[in-house]
């Protein structure tokens, strides 16, 4: 839009109006957010959703057949879109910087609480600078798509791409669900625990049919046998069991490994042998040099576990060296997942590796810390998000468009060579 010379509130309106506009939306929503609070998502549950979606859309079209007038022209223009941008940046900002919670009441009486600073993503200003730039950036799209040339192909994957995603993240979020579930081996839960703490039954049900771990090897460390403390207690040293590395220096001690055994069992002679098992534990036989005294133990460590007592090598009195419970390297719960008139379905759950079942996502979440490998159950998430499908889309196309970008970016660069 070209800049030009004039009164206040002379079309063609510019930056100044934009600002003014964006500014005056930002304070109504201040407004509300102190005399309502923060903005309901629950309101928008189904089918108020997609109602308000089909107005939206039913808007942009109505709105379209005004596109040759100036107020439509600033509405999908530059100035207007840039200022919606940098409004969303700095309540995007002021939300970094503040910590978050997840409660609609303000969590103190400060002004930045009242403010809704510690809850933007539900405050009135980000919902109605998030609904203004999809009223825009939508009013852009159908400007541009009613002037169709396919060489602008670019401009229409980016930005409806980005739109989608606005689109169903937004008017989605009230029907994303989310539950915990404990599930024991060999049992069936369809039981789900709500982030209030309130049980319900949901449409899915799980079976544990299996929970396993691995775990990456031990570290060593010298603790005080009275307190319990690792030490050196201002700068605590671990040193980690490496089969490439025999030797190694911990705490002022010289520490030689003669083997070491990642599953193992405990005889009766206080030694250890290798038995894959899920009451097995690392097991290592070291000695331990004093650096200055030149004292040698040798013996047994263990970190131990629910099936078996750990066992520390001591060096004195107040001191001894002892293995550290070994950090999980993987853990899988094998399950099965049942649905209404659908087949049973198995899948394997790990930690990044989610399984999806229709609108439903299952994560692996936690399992029993103390128990370790030998948990009798295992916890998972499941998320409910009927709108997730959408946004895939939305990213797709975004890439899409931005890889088309560079393609063509690097044409013209070869054309120009």
């Amino acid at each position: 839009m070209n800049q030009r010379s004039g009164r206040f509130w002379q079309y063609p309106w510019c930056y100044k109006e934009s600002v003014a506009v964006v500014s005056g939306i930002i304070v109504v929503g201040f407004i509300l957010q102190i005399t309502t609070m923060a903005f309901d998502f629950s309101l928008l549950k189904y089918p108020v959703n997609l109602i308000l979606g089909f107005l939206v859309l039913l808007f942009l079209f109505i709105f379209s057949f005004w596109r040759n007038r100036d107020f439509y022209k600033w509405f999908s223009g530059i100035s207007f879109s840039v200022t919606l941008i940098t409004a969303l940046l700095l309540l995007a900002l002021i939300m970094g910087l503040t910590p978050q919670t997840d409660s609609h009441l303000p969590s103190n009486a400060s002004l930045h609480s009242i403010l809704g600073f510690d809850r933007m993503v539900s405050s009135w200003p980000l919902v109605l600078i998030y609904f203004l730039t999809i009223l825009s950036l939508g009013a852009l799209i159908v400007r541009r798509i009613i002037a169709f040339q396919i060489k602008d192909y670019t401009f229409y994957l980016i930005h409806i791409g980005l739109w989608l995603i606005l689109f169903a993240s937004g008017l989605g979020a009230a029907d994303r669900e989310r539950y915990l579930m404990r599930v024991y081996e060999g049992e069936v839960e369809w039981r789900g625990l709500t982030d209030k703490n309130e049980i319900k039954e949901l449409p899915v049900a799980i079976e544990l049919n299996d929970f396993y771990m691995e775990v990456y090897p031990p570290s060593l460390a010298i603790i005080d046998r009275n307190t319990g403390i690792i030490q050196p207690e201002n700068k605590p040293e671990f040193f980690a069991i490496d089969a490439q590395r025999p030797e190694g220096k911990l705490a002022g001690w010289t520490i030689l490994f003669e083997k070491y055994i990642h599953q193992a069992v405990r005889n009766s002679d206080s030694s250890y042998h290798e038995v894959h098992m899920p009451g097995s534990s690392p097991a290592a036989k070291i000695t331990a040099i004093n650096s200055i005294t030149a004292a040698e133990y040798s013996g047994w460590v263990c970190s131990g576990n629910v099936a078996q007592l750990y066992m520390t090598l001591n060096l004195d009195t107040n001191y001894c060296i002892a293995m550290m419970r070994p950090e999980p390297k993987r853990f899988v719960s094998d399950i099965h997942v049942y649905r209404k008139d659908k087949e049973v379905e198995h899948a394997l759950l790990e930690v990044n590796k989610p399984y999806r079942a229709g609108a439903w996502i299952i994560y692996q979440h936690s399992y029993d810390e103390v128990a370790g490998n030998l948990s009798n159950y295992s916890e998972m998430e499941l998320v409910y998000d009927p709108w997730l499908p959408f946004v895939y889309t939305g990213i797709f196309l975004l890439a899409a468009g931005a890889l088309c970008l560079i393609w063509a970016g690097n044409k013209r660069k070869e054309a120009r060579i």
